[in-house]
């Protein structure tokens, strides 16, 4: 089986206001096209984000966070060199958390040398809730800069 060269995972739960966020990046890209990149819009269970980084040699991960900053604020990890604010996606509303999926993706040798989080600082994450109009904002903000990053790999292949 050909190895996919990009793989993007956003993380979310559609019901949870901004919780949507990294779901919803994945969405803009998939919709934007011009990218071979494999895309994968996930609830956040832990086996399908394994499986979706099984064959990426560059993978980028798309979540929610809390850590006080302002909505929509964006955080961008590179995760050769750790997680740092880990604690920003253990907040997860969506069960296992993203955070523990790295952490289990690199303890199995499956995280990808080229591995890059970002996190979308959320305000409301009530069920039945609409993401926020600072998540929006960020969201279109995320999508593109995934697109440029994923461009710049593309090219480097």
């Amino acid at each position: 089986m050909k190895k996919r060269r990009v793989v993007v995972i956003g993380v979310g739960n559609l019901e949870r206001g901004d919780d949507a966020a990294g779901r919803q990046v994945a969405r803009r890209l998939r919709e934007a096209g011009g990218s071979d990149a494999a895309i994968f819009d996930l609830d956040g269970e832990a086996t399908s984000i394994l499986s979706a980084l099984e064959m990426a040699e560059a993978a980028f991960l798309v979540d929610a966070c809390v850590s006080g900053g302002p909505a929509g604020a964006v955080h961008r990890y590179d995760l050769a060199e750790g997680l740092p604010a880990a604690a920003h996606f253990n907040l997860s509303s969506h069960g296992f958390g993203l955070a523990e999926a790295i952490g289990l993706a690199k303890a199995l040798g499956q995280l990808p040398r080229h591995s890059v989080a970002y996190a979308i600082e959320g305000e409301c994450f009530e069920v039945g809730a609409p993401l926020s109009d600072a998540v929006c904002h960020a969201i279109n903000e995320v999508a593109a800069r995934l697109a440029e990053e994923i461009c710049a790999l593309e090219k480097r292949a």
